[in-house]
């Protein structure tokens, strides 16, 4: 059954709007993560995940109300996610915000399988798509390098 573009636009921004959430949990992890950490650790934290996990939820933003206003659709708000207590410990967060950060990027590789930005998209939402990609591309390596030499 063929669904129309504005179902597919749809369709394209809840998928993206999925991947967003991921994204806004794995900030939140690294977040709890960067308050239990001494000062270099921290320093390092920030640079080698946060940041990138950081870029692609501003890409991803981006590309969700960009997408949304060329078409003219509605959006929702992306909330802050809550990711749990803090007893849980550095390596717990930094493992929970890897698996929340390659989620949103399965999710992206999902929506881009699908053929639905190519069909009912536009250049813009594809290159963004592509970026934010990019950008979450090495932080499950990075992370465990991390730990791999935390407390070291």
């Amino acid at each position: 059954m063929a669904i129309t573009a504005l179902e597919a636009r749809g369709q394209i921004l809840d998928d993206l709007a999925e991947a967003l959430d991921q994204l806004a949990l794995a900030i939140g992890y690294l977040t709890e993560a960067h308050e239990l950490l001494d000062d270099n650790s921290a320093e390092r934290l920030e640079a080698e995940l946060f940041r990138p996990v950081q870029k692609a939820f501003g890409r991803s933003k981006r590309t969700y109300a960009g997408f949304a206003q060329r078409f003219e659709l509605g959006v929702r708000e992306i909330v802050e996610a809550t990711p749990g207590r803090s007893s849980q410990g550095v390596k717990a967060f930094v493992e929970q915000a890897v698996v929340a950060s390659s989620t949103a990027d399965q999710m992206i590789a999902g929506l881009q399988d699908s053929m639905l930005p190519i069909e009912s998209g536009d250049p813009e939402l594809r290159a963004g798509l592509a970026e934010v990609r990019e950008l979450l591309d090495g932080v499950p390596g990075t992370a465990r390098r991390f730990l791999g030499v935390l407390g070291r």
